[in-house]
């Protein structure tokens, strides 16, 4: 039996098998926790659809264990950049037995064909020089948030949430630029919003999480709140 952290609380789920000998299998009761966290808690299905339900840009999750061996579905869940550098997938930090978890559940059936080899590691997020923020805008936030972030990307339709319209100057000016950063860094279920919005803070440096921000500033033409500004007011 292995711990799985949902929310606060620990709970069990047996798993058998393994990634690297016989095929993985999931207790009754681990499908239903994984599938639940799927939908519920992690940012997967704002990207990857999952029995109908959850975005359309990344490749569908229903079936991504006959394409794909379990290593290799380890290996984009732990590290995207590692394993396709460029890849609009960023990495989702989450305890290790839930990772396990999800691993198993992805990989519950066997592959049709093997992984290909793995490239080697990224080189580290924060020893890179930082990315122009209308550039990783462009890259990573336009299927949502659309191109002059109005929440109109062509995935928002496929969201429960509509994505936060950054040209909205009513919507933006009553956010400080620390909670931006905060979503950006730590995805939407830390801020209390959609848990489908990822996390990239350890996809991006602080560096370029800062020039998403002022992005967001220039689509939005505004500031945060003046409280929140040095030298501001209530």
């Amino acid at each position: 039996m292995r711990p799985l952290l949902i929310g606060f609380a620990l709970v069990t789920a047996p798993i058998r098998g393994s990634l690297h000998g016989q095929e993985p299998t999931l207790s009754a009761f681990g499908v239903i926790k994984a599938e639940a966290l799927l939908r519920t808690q992690l940012p997967c299905l704002g990207c990857h659809a999952l029995n109908g339900e959850g975005g359309r840009i990344g490749p569908d999750l229903t079936s991504v264990r006959e394409r794909r061996s379990p290593a290799y579905i380890a290996a984009m869940v732990t590290d995207p950049q590692a394993v396709v550098p460029g890849s609009a997938m960023p990495r989702t930090l989450m305890p290790e037995s839930t990772r396990e978890l999800i691993v198993r559940y992805l990989s519950a059936l066997p592959a049709k064909s093997p992984a290909p080899a793995l490239p080697p590691s990224s080189p580290n997020v924060q020893t890179r020089a930082a990315l122009d923020g209308a550039a990783l805008y462009g890259r990573w936030c336009t299927s949502c948030h659309g191109t002059a972030g109005k929440g109109d990307g062509p995935n928002a339709a496929s969201l429960p949430v509509k994505p936060a319209q950054h040209a909205s100057r009513d919507a933006m000016s009553a956010r400080s630029d620390d909670a931006l950063y905060d979503t950006i860094a730590g995805g939407g279920a830390i801020m209390n919003r959609s848990p489908r919005m990822p996390a990239f803070g350890a996809t991006f440096t602080d560096a370029e999480i800062r020039n998403l921000v002022a992005h967001i500033r220039s689509l939005c033409r505004c500031t945060g709140p003046g409280w929140s500004r040095d030298g501001g007011v209530r």
